[in-house]
This record gives structure tokens, C-alpha cells and sequence, in this order.
């Protein structure tokens, strides 16, 4: 936070390369720090908002999950305007999240399959639950030990040994 705080209002690590928000950190983006975050949240909201939203057409699983899955890569995919889109991609496919990405990814693409393809109400509910898993299962991978911690604690709650 310290380093977000310096690269936003100035300091005198100003250019540094351990910086968030760095003015060239893809060299194509010419937005300003400030417009950085504000691009940030504004696409973080707009995908929460889908989100929320598409709560109102869950009785129709298929509209629901174009809308739902919209709005979930809009909320994943506005940390590009932090860190850039070379930077978000190595993080996405670093050694220790590389398989809760491709699962999220994979689910996401199920179910618009399911949605838009198999128009099958059934499979799309099952795969946008699915999705909601991964996507959880891929935010604790940038938390330390959260996998961890959440592993041995459904272990404990599902262990049928008493």
C-alpha cells in the first residue's frame, strides 16, 4: 500500500521498478497513475454491477451466465490496469497459481459453452457454480497460505473419521 501511495502522489523512489503503478509498466499504456486507478475501479464496479445484475435474470440460467461471466472477468481483468497486461499474465501463469487459472479459465469457457452452445439450463448452473469455486480458489492463490489454510479446514469439516 506504502508503494501505491508513493507511485500516486510522488516520493522519492519516483521511476523505480518495484513500483505498482509505473509510468511505463507496458510501455503501451500512456494513462497516468491517477487514471490508472481510475480505470481500475471503474471496471472493477461495472463488473461487480454485472454481477449483481445478473442475479435479476437467474431464472434464465442462460442469460445469467453471459451476464454473470461478463461481469466476472471484467472484476478479474481490471487489475490489468494496475500492474499492466504483461505483468498480470505472468502472474496469472506463475508456478503456484498456473493450475487455478486454467481451471477458472476453463470453467469460464464451460459455461458459455453450456450457455451459448448446449443451451442446457442444468449444465450451465452446474458450470457457473463450478466457476464461482475456481474463481475462489484462484483469489486465495495470491494470499499467503490462504489455499493452504482453506484446504485443511474443509479436510477437517469433511473428514468422516470421528
Amino acid at each position: 500500500m506504502w508503494k501505491l501511495n508513493q507511485s500516486l502522489f510522488g516520493g522519492e523512489e519516483e521511476g523505480g521498478d518495484g513500483e505498482i503503478l509505473a509510468e511505463d509498466s507496458d510501455g503501451i499504456c500512456s494513462l497516468s497513475p491517477m487514471q490508472r486507478v481510475y480505470a481500475f475501479a471503474a471496471c472493477l464496479l461495472v463488473g461487480l454491477v454485472c454481477m449483481f445484475l445478473s442475479l435479476i435474470v437467474f431464472a434464465k440460467p442462460i442469460k445469467f451466465a453471459v451476464v454473470f461471466t461478463c461481469g466476472n472477468l471484467l472484476a478479474v481483468g481490471s487489475t490489468v490496469f494496475l500492474i499492466g497486461a504483461a505483468q498480470q499474465m505472468r502472474m496469472m501463469f506463475d508456478s503456484t497459481r498456473v493450475f487455478a487459472t486454467a481451471i477458472y479459465l476453463g470453467f469460464v469457457v464451460l459455461a458459455l459453452i453450456c450457455a451459448l452452445w448446449i443451451h442446457s439450463k442444468v449444465l450451465t448452473i452446474i458450470a457457473i457454480v463450478c466457476e464461482i469455486c475456481a474463481l475462489i480458489w484462484y483469489s486465495l492463490s495470491y494470499i499467503p497460505f490462504a489455499r493452504r489454510m482453506v484446504s485443511d479446514l474443509m479436510v477437517r469439516l469433511c473428514d468422516t473419521e470421528l
